[in-house]
């Protein structure tokens, strides 16, 4: 659902700072955090498109998680590894609605408490336990590593997994001598409304989006894997390679989308504070400049700055703008324009009045030029790569 959605008719343009993200279009693909993620972006002055591309199922009534709980409790780990802060809290939370939560408890304090990240340590830690290690990536690579380099042989190690089996951690652990117990207390599933995330790559592929945030490798894999069964997979890697900036919260998120070459953003940090300061140094870095008439346009996703003034456009207007932008200097007839306009409906009375629009949001003179029967142009500055030698017939 879109948080807020420019309408064809423009605000004033805004006198005061410009807010870093403003202009920028961001769609969330998150299920949990979404809200806070949202927000603030939104304090930044970004628009929020939510799709959430999964969702968590709790396995808190499954009888393999009780299974395994009794099982951990009759016969200790040497080992824990916790790896969410939501997985380890809804495993106790589980544990003691079976009457066993504090013999779960006890079993894993006789075992080493190994967190992937500080999320997991916290949980940890509220449990009344101590975590010995967590890894500085919080990735399970580090964590698997960390292992082996130790030597697990003979050791019995509880994993709890984060919505994925983790075959290859389980694997290279047991080839390495290890007894490893799986706790799978949620898993990932296709979201029950499929609506919002289609209509969020509809959106992406459609030049809309800006930024496509990610929180979990899951989520990546979620929009491409519906994409594809819409027959869109290919377009939206497309899109995600080129113009639409694939901001992730770290490396583990990352991962599958970078073993496609999606080139991401990332923080050094894996926060979503850390994520969202990533975004706002990025992102206007995206955004096309152009000298014209004396004056600087710097377009972002659907708001122009002129001179560092934010002016808000409304989507038709904005689509005539952007085609002016690709040919800078160049003339641009009045039938390409029409057909830029979104749904490309009416006549070449619909271009002036779009083209009377822009000018007006844009508020400054002489910025769109029109070349009597020929259609309009940018009058991009001399030696800055268009055709700006005066052009007959101009009206400025």
């Amino acid at each position: 659902m879109t948080r807020s959605a420019a309408r064809d008719t423009a605000p004033a343009p805004d006198a005061g700072p410009v807010p870093p993200l403003a202009g920028f279009t961001v769609g969330i693909t998150a299920a949990r955090r979404a809200e806070e993620l949202a927000t603030m972006l939104e304090r930044r002055g970004a628009t929020i498109q939510h799709g959430p591309a999964l969702r968590i199922v709790a396995l808190a009534d499954d009888d393999r998680l009780e299974h395994r709980t009794r099982e951990l409790v009759a016969a200790p780990p040497d080992i824990t590894v916790a790896t969410t802060g939501i997985g380890y809290r809804g495993w106790i939370e589980a544990a003691d609605g079976w009457g066993i939560g504090e013999d779960l408890l006890a079993a894993l304090g006789r075992s080493e408490m190994l967190a992937r990240g500080p999320k997991a340590r916290g949980a940890i830690r509220a449990s009344g336990l101590v975590d010995a290690w967590s890894p500085e990536s919080e990735s399970t690579a580090e964590v698997l590593e960390h292992l082996l380099e130790r030597g697990v042989e003979g050791c019995r190690i509880a994993v709890q997994l984060h919505g994925e089996p983790l075959p290859d951690v389980v694997d290279a652990l047991e080839m390495a001598g290890a007894d490893v117990v799986t706790v799978p207390v949620y898993r990932w599933a296709p979201p029950l409304d499929i609506g919002p995330l289609d209509r969020l790559i509809d959106s992406t592929l459609s030049g809309a989006i800006d930024v496509l945030a990610f929180t979990s490798a899951p989520a990546a894999a979620g929009i491409l894997a519906r994409a594809g069964e819409r027959g869109l997979r290919e377009e939206l890697l497309t899109a995600l390679r080129g113009p639409v900036l694939a901001l992730c919260v770290g490396p583990v998120t990352a991962a599958p989308l970078e073993a496609l070459d999606v080139p991401t953003a990332q923080p050094q940090r894996s926060r979503l504070g850390a994520m969202v300061r990533t975004c706002e140094s990025v992102a206007p870095g995206r955004a096309r400049t152009l000298p014209v008439a004396g004056h600087l346009l710097e377009l972002r996703g659907h708001a122009v700055l002129v001179d560092g003034r934010l002016c808000p456009l409304p989507p038709t207007p904005m689509a005539l703008l952007r085609l002016l932008a690709r040919r800078p200097g160049r003339v641009v007839s009045r039938a390409d324009l029409l057909a830029a306009q979104p749904g490309g409906a009416g006549d070449e009375h619909a271009v002036e009045n779009a083209i009377a629009r822009l000018r007006a949001a844009l508020g400054v003179p002489g910025l769109v030029q029109t070349v009597v029967r020929r259609g309009y142009r940018l009058a991009l500055e001399p030696g800055h790569g268009g055709h700006c030698a005066d052009v007959p017939g101009v009206e400025r």
